[in-house]
């Protein structure tokens, strides 16, 4: 390179930086590097770790170790000095070495949170930015913060401990468990190293994903491009990834983007706890229709994980599907596929539907959830709905109900009916809602017996003795039992049940599931043009339809040998739970440990009801986690489990 061009060069890089000076200025922020000095003054410092060289993504070096050099560059490193200074010489013929052999003499710097701060070599950081090069060489120190609980220092520790597995900077992610889950995508087992071939195949592929969002807009969001590499490695395989083409990787992400907005949430999920009113119809929309006309027509396809003969729970989805056809008739046909296996033919069974022309589809299991997903992103014009809870994924819907409220009105009539203080309770698994649902049976039974105590029991244990025989030996006459009928199991053994003299079961009451109603009420939204499906009109966050007893998708059924008075007061109750008028946690509530989560000034909000972990105090029994749990009820655990964000990546749901 001739001295002539570097000058030009410089001028370039001049230019740069003072137009990244003048902008900065403009919006009142410091037009200068970084001083890493200056970072640290109010940091408490753990210790500093020598790395040796390292390869640094050129990206990721920010700024300066001191204050000396501010003044020479901007903020994007490019120089500001004049020409003729020493500092320009400097410069230009870096430039010329850069240009002609390459600049090869490794800098010094500190690495803090991920980011780099040059010691010694900033003009060679300068030279290398300007020539948009990938990467320089660096012969590192780690600044290790003390730990604290912030996410930002719990990820850099996260990071810390798989640097050594995965020897690269550049994935960078904005969520608690990313590398784990990284780890996990990349078929590799908690601690084993990455092959230099493995290195080079995901970092191949970050550059292409990087393009592709940065093409969409990504890089004014704050979800990175580890992120969404992430979001792509749980939904495809890594081969289906480094076998498509930019454009195609750039389709993905685009199907993708209320998912990618949902990285952004640290609240992903919004909750509707209602159906929603019909859409109104501007008169101006009327005479100039901005959005397609509603459909006239529907076929609406259920995809079931089992069958009606070996499942009550797949069996009242069906119910729910004939309502349909009967209410709807002639608007709206069903089909319906069963034993649809996660991992072997979920997939196909959905994609089959859609072949059929389901404009929606139902798939009534969270273990369907990666499957409905993966159509979803394929079809965006296809409605599909998971019926599950706390799902973060903004390309589907799910639903489920408010089961609580049930419990409570089943609550107060076990504590009135109860011939001791004592009732029991059976649990299936500790799922988002069980532990609300555990604990509106006991205030229920509380508000009629305030000495009642809930012996609790769990058929997702290990070697457990039947809880109905437990029961029976301790002399537990009201027992609130499974909340459907089992096969294989005595039918009255379900709801809220009495244990009769020589073992004798007579039914209560039980919770029950009006899935028809929760159907019929998303079909006509679609119908009349309710159901909103604007990608460039979301916020990004995934939508869960909760609904309780007030939409009529969930309701008690009364036996009829229930005492008349005990009768009435579920009736008074179920009335006032579904007005509104009555809520069963908007009264005194402490834990086990003598903890008050409410003060009975006013009730819960929807998280702290979803999020619910802990047993109220009339409650004897604990709630168990991943480890305690059968193998059979682990993958369910995975998916709903009310602990699963802490469960390590390794033992994650794969989707």
């Amino acid at each position: 390179m001739l001295r002539n061009e570097a000058l030009e060069e410089y001028g370039k890089a001049q230019k740069l930086g003072q137009k990244d000076y003048r902008e900065k200025m403009l919006h009142g922020q410091s037009p200068f590097l970084p001083v890493l000095d200056d970072i640290l003054q109010n940091v408490q410092v753990e210790n500093q770790l020598p790395l040796g060289l390292v390869e640094i993504p050129i990206k990721l070096v920010v700024g300066t170790k001191t204050a000396g050099r501010t003044a020479a560059f901007a903020s994007n490193f490019m120089p500001l000095l004049d020409l003729n200074s020493e500092f320009g010489s400097k410069w230009v013929a870096l430039c010329m070495a850069h240009v002609d052999e390459g600049i090869r003499d490794p800098i010094r710097c500190f690495e803090y949170m991920g980011r780099f701060y040059v010691q010694e070599g900033n003009k060679r950081v300068s030279v290398l930015k300007y020539f948009e090069a990938g990467s320089v060489t660096g012969n590192v120190t780690r600044v290790v913060p003390k730990y604290n609980d912030t996410p930002e220092v719990r990820l850099y520790y996260e990071f810390m401990h798989y640097y050594p597995l995965i020897q690269t900077y550049l994935l960078t992610f904005t969520k608690p468990g990313s590398y784990g889950r990284l780890q996990k995508a990349m078929g590799k087992g908690p601690e084993e190293k990455w092959t230099a071939e493995d290195r080079a195949a995901i970092l191949s592929l970050y550059n292409w994903v990087e393009k592709a969002y940065t093409a969409l807009g990504g890089d004014k969001l704050r979800a990175t491009v580890g992120d969404v590499l992430l979001l792509l490695l749980r939904l495809y395989s890594m081969e289906e990834l480094t076998k498509a083409s930019p454009n195609e990787l750039q389709q993905k992400i685009d199907a993708l983007w209320d998912d990618v907005l949902a990285l952004q949430n640290d609240d992903p999920v919004t909750v509707s706890e209602k159906p929603a009113e019909p859409a109104q119809t501007k008169l101006l929309e009327r005479l100039l229709p901005i959005h397609p006309a509603p459909p006239t027509h529907l076929k609406v396809a259920f995809i079931h994980e089992r069958t009606p003969e070996t499942s009550s729970w797949t069996s009242q989805h069906e119910f729910g599907r004939t309502q349909l056809d009967s209410v709807f008739e002639g608007k709206v046909e069903t089909f319906a596929y069963f034993n649809a296996v996660p991992g072997r033919n979920a997939d196909l069974l959905i994609e089959a539907a859609i072949s059929h022309g389901a404009d929606i589809v139902f798939t009534t299991s969270p273990k369907l959830v990666g499957a409905s997903l993966r159509s979803a992103v394929k079809h965006p014009t296809v409605r599909i709905l998971n019926c599950s809870m706390e799902m973060p994924y903004a390309s589907i819907r799910t639903y489920y109900t408010r089961v609580y409220e049930a419990k409570f009105i089943t609550g107060a009539i076990a504590g009135a009916m109860a011939g001791t203080d004592r009732i029991g309770y059976v649990a299936d698994y500790p799922s988002f809602g069980v532990p609300a649902n555990i604990n509106a049976f006991a205030l229920g039974a509380r508000m009629v017996n305030p000495r009642a105590r809930i012996e609790l029991r769990w058929t997702c244990l290990p070697d457990q003795e039947d809880p109905l025989a437990v029961f029976t030996r301790k002399g537990i006459t009201v027992v609130s039992g499974r909340d459907a009928p089992v096969p294989g199991r005595p039918q009255q053994e379900f709801g809220t049940f009495l244990i009769r003299p020589g073992g004798v079961l007579q039914d209560l009451a039980t919770p029950f599931w009006h899935w028809g109603q929760f159907y019929e009420n998303v079909v006509h939204s679609v119908l009349d043009g309710g159901w909103v499906r604007d990608k460039s009109g979301t916020d990004g966050r995934a939508v869960n339809y909760w609904w309780g007893m007030n939409s009529g998708v969930m309701d008690v059924l009364l036996s009829r040998e229930l005492p008349s008075d005990v009768a009435h007061l579920a009736r008074i109750l179920r009335t006032g739970v579904t007005a509104g008028m009555i809520d069963p946690f908007a009264c005194r509530i402490t834990d086990q440990n003598g903890t008050v989560r409410n003060s009975g000034r006013h009730g819960l909000d929807v998280e702290q009801i979803v999020h619910m972990d802990y047993l109220c105090d009339a409650v004897d029994g604990t709630i168990p986690e991943y480890d305690d749990l059968t193998e059979q009820a682990r993958p369910m655990y995975r998916m709903q489990g009310i602990h699963r964000d802490q469960l390590p990546a390794e033992k994650e749901a794969t989707l």
